[in-house]
């Protein structure tokens, strides 16, 4: 019904910036509120950045004033805008999408972020 691609992930030094993309296809009416989400080696998958279809936004506590959300409905993508990124960036980001009618979520493959010197 709703598949979800991300791209963007890649190696960048301490401080660095990166943006990754989620591209939806499929029956993207569906689709509330999208979001990314990330997991590193050996942890829970944790919510890092949520935006409705009509622009309200939340992030998690350790990633505000660096992350930024957006989302182009008319493209059917959201985005995150990754800056001074530290160590413990180091995840799996996974891109979310909340589905109306539905109970279970449409997740992406998930790209590879690694923050290291």
């Amino acid at each position: 019904q709703v598949q979800l691609v991300e791209s963007g992930g890649g190696l960048v030094q301490p401080g660095g910036s990166l943006r990754l993309s989620c591209a939806a296809s499929g029956f993207t009416s569906s689709i509330n509120a999208m979001g990314w989400y990330r997991q590193a080696p050996g942890k829970q998958r944790e919510l890092v950045a949520a935006i409705t279809s009509n622009g309200r936004i939340n992030y998690a506590d350790s990633v505000k004033g660096r992350f930024t959300i957006s989302r182009d409905n008319a493209k059917n993508t959201v985005y995150l805008q990754m800056n001074s990124l530290k160590p413990e960036d180091t995840a799996v980001y996974y891109c979310n999408a909340d589905l109306r009618f539905m109970v279970q979520d449409a997740w992406g493959q998930g790209t590879l972020v690694t923050v290291s010197s």
